[in-house]
């Protein structure tokens, strides 16, 4: 009994402090938060990012125009509790990996 009220306590606490206007700044967190995404899950986005950086340089380099296969690799490969546009939004809002965001965003509202 008393695990399961700290465990209410705790939840209705986090609840709170999503409500906080500073968690404005923070909105991928903040959706990492509500969607219930595991570390692991986290870290796994967080490497899917870092690795569609990395082929939207090579791809810049390369003289690549056309990046839509970028956002297919990112919708096939992101976490399944997370809504696609809602996290590049996020994302691109709390400032990771800006030209990038930008470009996936631009090509998923087409």
């Amino acid at each position: 009994m008393e695990k399961e009220n700290h465990c209410e306590t705790f939840t209705f606490q986090l609840k709170l402090l999503l409500d906080v206007e500073e968690m404005k700044k923070y909105p991928f967190t903040k959706l990492i938060i509500e969607k219930n995404v595991t570390e692991k899950e986290y870290q796994h986005t967080l490497c899917l990012l870092k690795e569609l950086n990395h082929r939207y340089e090579e791809d810049m380099e390369s003289g690549l125009i056309d990046h839509s296969s970028l956002l297919l690799h990112f919708a096939g490969m992101l976490c399944y509790k997370l809504p696609i546009n809602e996290t590049l939004c996020a994302l691109h809002q709390e400032g990771f990996y800006l030209e990038l965001t930008e470009q996936l965003i631009s090509y998923s509202h087409r």
